[in-house]
């Protein structure tokens, strides 16, 4: 089996792949890190979208996600999940985790998008260990990979070097 995924370190918002994923808050109206880094850098067509969702459906709940267009971005859609606070672990936060890395890649299929790139969800200031967090991504991505081979490229993107070394050392 080719290989499928990517480690990358930088800025998800600088990629050309057909969709990034936002590490959202579940108002989907921008924040800090990541969210309001592709907020900035998709232009305000991003935010109208997630107003009209919001608008259509209310709240983008932990674990779900929703699909804009990638504004100025390079990307043609940005896919907003929220991902979980936590909590000491208890609060099935490892499931919602879970949850939020398939239900993108889900709507990524649905969108007939082949190549998507992943910040490192839920591990700024949300607080979920780096190391847990990391396992729970990988093994989603390739569980996923594993029976849909509509998907030519997964991007893993950490901005910060630990991030980097834990994905490094957990892909070889």
């Amino acid at each position: 089996m080719r290989t499928r995924i990517q480690l990358v370190q930088g800025d998800i918002t600088k990629l050309k792949v057909d969709a990034i994923v936002n590490a959202a808050n579940s108002s989907l109206m921008g924040g800090g890190g990541v969210d309001g880094a592709i907020h900035r850098a998709g232009g305000p067509a991003i935010l109208e979208e997630c107003r009209q969702i919001i608008t259509w459906q209310g709240r983008c709940e932990t674990g779900e996600a929703v699909i804009t267009t990638g504004g100025n971005l390079s990307a043609r859609f940005v896919i907003h999940t929220v991902g979980p606070v936590w909590h000491g672990g208890s609060n099935n936060e490892p499931i919602l985790l879970e949850n939020a890395y398939q239900n993108s890649l889900k709507l990524a299929l649905e969108n007939e998008v082949e190549t998507i790139a992943f910040p490192n969800i839920s591990t700024g200031v949300y607080g979920f260990p780096k190391d847990k967090a990391a396992r729970i991504a990988i093994k989603t991505v390739i569980d996923f990979l594993n029976v849909h081979d509509q998907m030519r490229m997964v991007y893993f993107v950490c901005f910060d070097h630990e991030n980097y070394e834990l994905y490094d050392h957990l892909l070889k």
